[in-house]
C-alpha cells in the first residue's frame, strides 16, 4: 500500500489566499477614511504563549496578494514560545490590508499542529501515528491536513478517490445488495484503490474484512481493552494487516490506545474544534 503524502500546496496556498482578501472587497474604507498614504513601513508578527507554528504558506500568499513581503524568523512546525515569529515590510496600506487574513490562518493552523503535537508527544515511543480525518472546515482540506502534518502527525485520507474505506453504512448497501466485501475490495483495487481499509463493529465484520484482504482495521469507538482484543485476533488472522483506532480519543487517553496496539490513532478534533493559537501583528515603523 503506497501512503498517502501532502501534494505541492502552492496553487492550494494562492487559491486561499485569493478568497480570503477577497472576502475582505475591494477597498480598505478605513485606511482612506484614516487618510493613510501608503508608505514603506514594516510589522512584527508575534506567537504568544507556547505552540507550534504553522500555516507559513499560506501566509505568506496572503501577504504576497496584499503587495507584502515576509521574512520568517521561525520555521513551519517549530515549536515557539512568546516571540517575534516573522515581519511584514513593504506597503503600509498592503501590511493593514494583509493583518486579519494572514492572522487567520496562522492562527488556525498553529492550533492545529499544536494540538497535533500534544498528541504525538503523548504517544511516543509506542510506534503509533497520529492522523487526522476528513472532518475538515469546507474548503480547507489540504490546509487542515497541513497544519497537522507541521505538529508531526500523518496523512489520512485527503479525498474520497483514492482509498477504499468501508464504513457502517457501505456495510448495510453491501448486505442489501447482495454484493461481498471481498468483492468490493477487489472492484477497489481494479480502480487503482491506493488501500483498502474497513471499519468494524464486530468480530464478525473484523473476521471478514481480516478474509478479504483489507489493509487497515479502523476500530471506531471501542474502549483500549477491546482495540487491544480485536487487533490480537486481526493479526493472528492476517498479520500484516494495520489497525486504527478513531472515536472519543483525546490527548489525556490517547496513548492507551497506541500501547493497546493501534497502529494509527486519528481524532477529528485536531480539525473540527481546534482552540485558535494566539498571534498578533504590530506596527514598527511607519
Amino acid at each position: 500500500m503506497v501512503p498517502e503524502q501532502l501534494p505541492d500546496l502552492s496553487a492550494d496556498a494562492e487559491r486561499i489566499a485569493r478568497l480570503v482578501l477577497a472576502e475582505d472587497g475591494p477597498r480598505d474604507i478605513t485606511s482612506e477614511a484614516s487618510l493613510v498614504v501608503d508608505r514603506l513601513a514594516a510589522a512584527r508578527i508575534d506567537f504568544h504563549g507556547r505552540g507550534v507554528l504553522a500555516g507559513l504558506r499560506y501566509a505568506t500568499a496572503v501577504a504576497r496578494g496584499a503587495g507584502c513581503t515576509v521574512d520568517w524568523l521561525a520555521a513551519e512546525g517549530e515549536l515557539v514560545s512568546s516571540r517575534p515569529v516573522g515581519r511584514i515590510g513593504v506597503g503600509l496600506r498592503g501590511i493593514l490590508r494583509a493583518e486579519r487574513a494572514l492572522l487567520n490562518l496562522l492562527q488556525r493552523a498553529s492550533g492545529i499542529a499544536s494540538l497535533t503535537r500534544a498528541c504525538v508527544d503523548a504517544v511516543a515511543g509506542t510506534g503509533c501515528r497520529v492522523l487526522h480525518t476528513r472532518k475538515t472546515a469546507p474548503g480547507l482540506r489540504l490546509f487542515d491536513a497541513a497544519a497537522v502534518v507541521a505538529g508531526g502527525g500523518q496523512v489520512h485520507r485527503l479525498d474520497l478517490a483514492h482509498t477504499v474505506m468501508i464504513k457502517d453504512n457501505h456495510w448495510r448497501v453491501l448486505r442489501e445488495s447482495g454484493w461481498t466485501l471481498a468483492e468490493a475490495l477487489r472492484e477497489g483495487s481494479k480502480l487503482g484503490a491506493l488501500g483498502c481499509q474497513v471499519e468494524v463493529e464486530s468480530l464478525e465484520q473484523l473476521e471478514a474484512a481480516c478474509a478479504a484482504g483489507a489493509d487497515r482495521l479502523l476500530f471506531d469507538n471501542q474502549r483500549p481493552q477491546v482495540v487491544r482484543e480485536w487487533a490480537e485476533r486481526a493479526r493472528a488472522l492476517r498479520p500484516e494487516v494495520a489497525i486504527e483506532a478513531t472515536g472519543g480519543i483525546t490527548p489525556a487517553n490517547i496513548r492507551l490506545f497506541a500501547e493497546a496496539g493501534a497502529d494509527f490513532v486519528s481524532l477529528g478534533a485536531l480539525t473540527h474544534s481546534v482552540a485558535a493559537a494566539n498571534l498578533s501583528v504590530t506596527l514598527e515603523t511607519i
